[in-house]
């Protein structure tokens, strides 16, 4: 090989993925084995046959076609992609073999997998931007493109920042005992108060200031005499940013931590205030104070400014969506309260609550709003009156807030979504026994439901209901699958065009049409078939997995698709923005460079290959 085609092979690999992230001196090795194929167009390729070396396929110009053994079309690939990664793995199955055909003239680079193999002996870092598992392959991206680097306090979980000095006493120690056990013993401005192996209370140095010292409270009475009792707690999990809206919702100053019951930290006020700026806190605060929608709507802009910094931060795109679902919980509870002083205090029992992305703790700067109100059965209908006038007004002021209305009035505002809670199970009733598309529509709005305000007892009822339904309907999983399936994922981006599985091409790709809602569709089947609780889309897959309906392969791959193809839409609207635009889900494929491009593909396959599992797995209860 001539020197300067060997410096213009060098110079082409390590300016496209995953050649980018290795050293040139690698890449200059690599590029030394590099042999050169040209195919003509129709000309055809069989990557599957017995020889003494395999190759991963580098297409430097022109374009070619993968079909399936049984013809189905997989994928077109143009400049700068790549294929040949199934075929590094020492087991094959039948369904990753695939003939390629040329589209037109077209000239390859081979890579030797024997080169690639020794290169991966002596770096094993290496192996994982070529890896012939697409999960593996979509990890990196996150790795290479949103790092982990510090993002400040507020997206940490509470177990980074927590105390683990923290005394826990019997209820029935009295005060002495347990100020002796804070100050002398363990130095702990805070103590939990258990009894029979359960947290029943809290008490800190001020209560003891004001309960014990200002009321002259007898040394040897029992601490719970003078405790808190039923503290709220938290998981180490959760993030802090969780923990500081709680904190200014019910105005507490200490959470305990809590893992298996029992107590592993302590949360105070002083751990939130050292050293960081939490942007998105003191906009919940803001929120908190504001008397009226002409003070709450001008912070809309503030929001906005939260999204960007998170996006531009590299913050893991669940932590996203989790932050702006609290700052909509944050806009929504305030509004109710000025809603309840305005129209008087609420004449029976009741529940606000989210549906779709917000009930999910997935929203993004486009999603307007789905709510709904359940009443206590004995609501009469002049209290419906009442609810509906509220409904209007958090509704109209969540407009105004920058959460549009809902174009299919899927909102509390709604009179058919302000009902007691014996007609909200007639309609779950209904939508699950007889599964056709205007049930299915309604179903898919309020498959997710989370309270916001009021009683949350309504909402876990109409869930328990929800799955007592769905367990007596056998039919029913399966039309939600054959709902589901009927829209594909595109096979890739093609000459920078999306190209559908019908062998259509368009000229944008609608990232939450042909990827997202196929994500969030197939999570529900998995979720509800597991009778879970949670609305969350990883949580559902999390819980199939557990249950052994998902391979742990299989959870995997969907939940890398996931993270890679949410975070790309997030940063398609952070960009939008920047611009001036209005943020939305078209994304034209010019912008895809052959990274986009390469990761995109390995997505959109893992989802075809769910839908088609699920056919199989739950289609068949339909026969």
């Amino acid at each position: 090989m001539g020197e300067s085609l060997l410096t213009n092979i060098v110079q082409y690999l390590s300016q496209i993925d995953p050649f980018n992230n290795l050293p040139v001196e690698v890449v200059e090795e690599l590029s030394t084995v590099v042999q050169i194929t040209y195919l003509s167009s129709g000309e055809v390729i069989d990557p599957n046959k017995n020889t003494e070396d395999k190759y991963l396929y580098v297409i430097r110009s022109g374009s070619v076609e993968q079909r399936k053994l049984d013809g189905q079309l997989r994928s077109r690939l143009g400049s700068d992609d790549l294929f040949g990664y199934t075929f590094l793995s020492d087991a094959m199955e039948d369904e990753s073999r695939y003939i390629v055909t040329a589209l037109e003239n077209s000239l390859l680079y081979l890579i030797p997998h024997s080169a690639l193999i020794r290169l991966f002996e002596k770096q094993p870092d290496y192996q994982q931007y070529f890896a012939s598992k697409a999960q593996v392959r979509l990890q990196t991206a996150h790795d290479v493109v949103w790092s982990d680097k510090e993002k400040g306090l507020f997206i940490k979980s509470v177990g980074d920042v927590c105390s683990k000095h923290i005394a826990v006493v019997t209820s029935d120690m009295t005060i002495k005992q347990v100020a002796h056990e804070m100050r002398v013993v363990l130095r702990s401005s805070c103590a939990v108060i258990c009894e029979n192996g359960k947290i029943v209370g809290l008490i800190t140095d001020r209560d003891m200031t004001k309960r014990v010292i200002a009321h002259e409270a007898p040394l040897t009475d029992p601490i719970s005499t003078v405790m808190t009792p039923n503290p709220f707690v938290i998981s180490p999990d959760a993030l802090v940013l969780e923990a500081v809206s709680m904190m200014m919702q019910h105005n507490i100053r200490n959470i305990p931590v809590i893992k298996d019951n029992k107590v592993v930290g302590l949360l105070t006020t002083s751990h939130l205030i050292q050293n960081h700026r939490m942007q998105a806190i003191f906009l919940i605060e803001k929120i908190k104070y504001c008397n009226s929608i002409a003070e709450l709507s001008p912070l809309t802009s503030e929001r906005q400014a939260i999204f960007e910094a998170l996006v531009e931060g590299k913050v893991a795109s669940e932590t996203i969506g989790k932050v702006m679902s609290m700052i909509m919980d944050a806009y929504t509870r305030r509004l109710i309260q000025i809603a309840i002083d305005k129209l008087g205090s609420p004449p029976c029992d009741y529940n606000w609550i989210s549906a779709g992305s917000h009930a999910r703790n997935e929203l993004n700067i486009t999603s307007d709003q789905d709510t709904a109100l359940i009443l206590s059965d004995d609501a009469t209908n002049s209290d419906k009156i009442y609810f509906r006038h509220l409904g209007s007004y958090v509704s109209n002021g969540l407009d105004r807030c920058g959460y549009p209305l809902c174009t299919g009035k899927f909102m509390a505002a709604t009179p058919k979504w302000c009902q007691p809670i014996k007609i909200w199970k007639e309609y779950y009733k209904k939508w699950v026994a007889n599964p056709e598309y205007d049930c299915l529509l309604n179903l898919s709005v309020f498959l997710e439901i989370r309270s916001i305000y009021g009683n949350a007892e309504f909402t876990d009822i109409l869930r328990a209901d929800l799955h007592r339904n769905i367990k007596e309907n056998q039919s029913f999983l399966p039309a939600l699958v054959r709902d589901a399936v009927n829209t594909n994922p595109p096979l890739g981006i093609f000459n920078s065009l999306v190209l559908e599985k019908n062998g259509d091409q368009t000229k944008v790709l609608n990232i939450k049409k042909y990827a997202i809602n196929l994500i969030i569709d197939l999570a529900r089947i998995y979720g509800l078939s597991v009778e879970c609780d949670s609305s969350g889309t990883e949580a559902r897959f999390k819980a199939a997995n557990e249950a052994g309906v998902l391979s742990e392969d299989s959870y995997k791959n969907i939940i890398g698709a996931y993270h890679f193809i949410a975070q790309f839409r997030y940063s398609h609207q952070l960009e939008v923005l920047r611009k001036g635009g209005i943020p939305n889900n078209y994304i034209d494929p010019n912008n895809f460079g052959s990274f986009e491009r390469q990761h995109l593909k390995d997505a959109f396959r893992i989802i075809a290959d769910m839908q088609d599992g699920a056919k199989i797995r739950f289609g068949a209860l339909a026969h």
